[in-house]
């Protein structure tokens, strides 16, 4: 993004919220840390610069995330509540690059007479918004809205439970810095908001060391039981069927990050975990080096992200979700055996 064509887009920024009256700020459904810590950042600095956002997901998101300050202001949307976006003088979108991601919220984002803003670090957004901020060279959409407040009249705004969500962003949409994250910038970033006091070990431990004793049964049984390597393709996949998901009571957030535990198999360096939900099979892809989730995702199955983290889904079974993925892998032998 240009310099002057980034200032400019600020000052858009800042008039657009200075003559909000009923601002909505909203993530992803199916929220991940960057999603919730983006939102819940931009919250807390317009709630401090004098405004009274809403913070509005499409829907439920992972209990590890609870914890996080001003959590209890984010409302799950309802779809019989068709008219919560009616009202709306601003709707700023977060951490999303495409309607679908709205879920059941899509048809209340669309109708919304509301000026639009969308901030994001995917690529190849959807034409969805009025103001776009769109830059995949950011690690998460956390780290791209400090960069936004610290070049605004909001910069002062930012205090430590807006860096503590800021720093839960980065660092979940890092992998705890293992992906995403070779741009200095990124630690320049983090540097700022160890300055404003954020506590990192105890982020850490409220993200990564809370976890149910169901959602540690069911890695375990994913990686005993679930997993499998073909290291003539240097690639390892976890399959997790309905019947794993009942048995280990799964909720919200519990196969969050398991796609990348396959990824510390020596030589291994394409993982993905398929899913088995209620319509769909879910799938992530994670990737080192040079070879591209991505675009894989993109060109196999209906998805897309960033080089090194991915996702996608497919409508048919399980069984021949993962033929289609192990026939596909024959195709990139080649790219998959070269040196990282």
């Amino acid at each position: 993004m240009l310099i002057k064509d980034f200032q400019n887009k600020i000052k858009e920024f800042e008039l657009k919220i200075s003559e909000a009256e009923k601002i909505f700020i909203i993530p992803h459904i199916n929220a991940d840390g960057d999603a919730i810590g983006s939102v819940l950042s931009l919250y807390i600095v317009l709630k401090n610069a004098g405004k009274n956002p809403r913070v509005i997901s499409p829907g439920n998101y992972p209990g590890f995330l609870k914890w996080m300050p001003d959590n209890d202001i984010i409302e799950v949307f309802n779809k019989k509540d068709k008219d919560v976006l009616s009202d709306a003088d601003l709707i700023i979108a977060m951490d999303f690059n495409a309607l679908s991601r709205l879920g059941n919220m899509s048809e209340n984002y669309i109708n919304s007479k509301a000026y639009k803003i969308l901030i994001d670090h995917h690529p190849e957004p959807e034409n969805l918004s009025d103001l776009v901020f769109s830059d995949i060279s950011y690690s998460s959409t956390a780290e791209f809205i400090y960069d936004i407040l610290i070049n605004s009249k909001f910069e002062k705004h930012i205090n430590k439970d807006c860096a503590t969500c800021i720093y839960t962003g980065i660092m979940t949409d890092t992998g705890c810095f293992s992906f995403n994250s070779s741009n200095p910038r990124t630690f320049k970033v983090v540097a700022e908001l160890l300055k404003k006091g954020i506590d990192k070990n105890m982020i850490f431990s409220k993200i990564y060391d809370e976890f149910s004793f169901n959602r540690m049964k069911l890695l375990g049984h994913a990686l005993l039981n679930g997993m499998t390597f073909l290291p003539e393709y240097k690639t390892a996949y976890i399959v997790i069927s309905a019947k794993d998901r009942k048995n280990f009571k799964e909720e919200i957030g519990d196969t969050e990050n398991f796609v990348n535990y396959p990824l510390s198999i020596s030589g291994c360096i394409f993982s993905a975990i398929f899913i088995e939900r209620e319509k769909f099979i879910k799938i992530s892809f994670r990737s080192k080096g040079d070879f591209s989730a991505g675009e894989f995702a993109k060109k196999h199955f209906n998805g897309g992200g960033h080089k090194n983290a991915s996702g996608g889904e497919t409508n048919t079974s399980l069984e021949e979700s993962v033929k289609k993925f192990v026939k596909l892998l024959s195709n990139y032998k080649e790219q998959l055996n070269r040196r990282l």
